[in-house]
């Protein structure tokens, strides 16, 4: 089965320093197959078909710890969760100039339609969607600064959440399709 492993704060603001061919070689150490690293910000694509995701995402923090010295969550999701979530973004919705858009993969303890209730949005600025296991924001560029989304940082829901932008996991589904064929 292909996986997506998301690892949170890593290589972000100078912090938690890892090399990737280095975290693809951990990977590959404790019998991950098919390993592709995309970015340096945590997203390793892989193919496992002996543990689960729950015994997956304990294995992978605990080979980083070894390796790297580093407390990492990482959160693995399976191509179906990943399909889910990207058929749920609205196809308009982008990273760029005039638009920022987010998916917030959630860890199980939050991922409930209810996470949305913890959350500072402004209907007329934030458009927000729960969908399993994440939650889907976007903004006009013009507006960021007046989002209620940028109150989540330094909450105790964004400790249970890490976030790509819609480009990247766009991408990363489109590497997951290519290690299911």
């Amino acid at each position: 089965m292909v996986y997506i492993a998301l690892l949170r704060g890593i290589n972000v603001g100078g912090n938690n320093k890892v090399d990737m061919k280095l975290l693809k070689q951990t990977f590959e150490n404790v019998e991950m197959n098919d390993v592709v690293t995309y970015l340096h910000t945590g997203n390793i694509i892989f193919s496992n078909e002996n543990l689960s995701k729950e015994e997956l995402s304990s294995v992978l923090e605990e080979a980083i710890y070894d390796d790297f010295g580093l407390q990492i969550n990482v959160l693995v999701l399976s191509f179906d969760d990943v399909r889910r979530i990207i058929h749920a973004i609205p196809p308009e919705w982008k990273n760029d100039k005039n638009m920022k858009s987010d998916v917030m993969f959630l860890w199980d303890e939050v991922d409930e339609e209810a996470v949305l209730e913890k959350l500072a949005v402004k209907p007329a600025i934030d458009t927000v969607k729960y969908v399993p296991g994440a939650i889907l924001w976007s903004v006009d560029k013009k507006d960021l600064t007046k989002s209620g989304m940028s109150k989540i940082v330094g909450s105790k829901l964004y400790k249970q959440v890490t976030v790509r932008n819609v480009n990247t996991a766009r991408k990363i589904y489109e590497l997951m399709q290519e290690g299911c064929n």
